[in-house]
């Protein structure tokens, strides 16, 4: 059985969350960066976009 952690990054802006992350991502472990999902989500022709 494998066993998987959660991790979330918090901290105000500049505080170097996405240096913290690019480390993580350089050991192998993979992340998510929610900035990046949140603009996917409401891109332009999105079922998303057109809601709001």
């Amino acid at each position: 059985m494998s066993r998987y952690s959660v991790i979330g990054l918090t901290g105000g802006i500049g505080s170097g969350k996405s240096t913290v992350a690019r480390m993580f991502g350089a050991l192998g472990v993979h992340w998510v960066d929610a900035d990046d999902v949140a603009r996917q989500v409401v891109e332009p022709g999105t079922q998303a976009l057109r809601a709001i």
